[in-house]
C-alpha cells in the first residue's frame, strides 16, 4: 500500500512519462508468469522503450492533465504501459509477444496526438522501424549509381556492345 507521499511521486512521475513519451501503448497482462514479463522487459530496454505495470486509480489521476487523458477508459484490470519515442519498435516488439504469449493484450495506446486502436497498433506494427526506412531508401539511391559507374568502368568492347544495342532499340 502507498502511502500519500509515495502516491504524489508516483503522480509526477507517470505525468512526465506522459508528456516526454511520444508513444504510449496500452496492454493487459493478465496470465503472464513474471519471467515473461521480465523477458518482455529486457527486450523492450534493448530497444530504449520503458515496460511498466500501473496502478490504475492513480494513473489515471495522472492522465489527468496530459495529452494522454483519453487513454483513461483502457486503465482496467491488470494493465501496463510502453513509453517511448518510437512506437512502431514498441507495436513491433508488443505484436510479437502477444502472438507468442495469447495472455499479453494490446488494447490502444497514443501516438503522438493520435489515439490508436487495438487494430491500429497492429497494423503500425507492420511498419518499418525508422532505421529500416532509411536503410531502404539509402539502397534505392545507391543502386543507379553503381549501375552507372559499373558502365563507366566496363572495358571499351562492352561499351561500345552496349551503344550498338541502344542505337538499334532508338531506331
Amino acid at each position: 500500500m502507498m502511502n500519500k507521499e509515495q502516491k504524489k511521486n508516483y503522480i509526477t512521475e507517470m505525468k512526465e512519462f506522459f508528456n516526454t513519451s511520444d508513444s504510449v501503448l496500452v496492454t493487459h497482462y493478465q496470465g503472464l508468469t513474471v519471467s515473461q514479463l521480465d523477458e518482455l522487459r529486457k527486450e523492450m530496454r534493448k530497444h530504449g522503450i520503458m515496460f511498466k505495470i500501473t496502478k490504475n486509480r492513480i494513473t489515471k489521476l495522472a492522465l489527468k492533465d496530459t495529452k494522454c487523458k483519453d487513454l483513461a477508459n483502457l486503465f482496467l484490470g491488470p494493465t501496463a504501459i510502453a513509453l517511448s519515442k518510437d512506437a512502431i519498435s514498441s507495436a513491433k516488439i508488443l505484436a510479437k509477444f502477444s502472438k507468442d504469449n495469447k495472455n499479453l493484450k494490446i488494447l490502444g495506446g497514443l501516438m503522438g496526438e493520435e489515439i490508436l486502436k487495438q487494430e491500429d497498433v497492429l497494423k503500425i506494427a507492420t511498419l518499418p522501424t525508422l532505421d529500416e526506412a532509411r536503410a531502404k531508401i539509402a539502397a534505392i539511391l545507391k543502386a543507379p549509381a553503381q549501375k552507372l559507374l559499373s558502365i563507366l568502368l566496363a572495358p571499351g568492347s562492352k561499351i561500345a556492345i552496349l551503344a550498338l544495342k541502344k542505337s538499334k532499340q532508338s531506331k
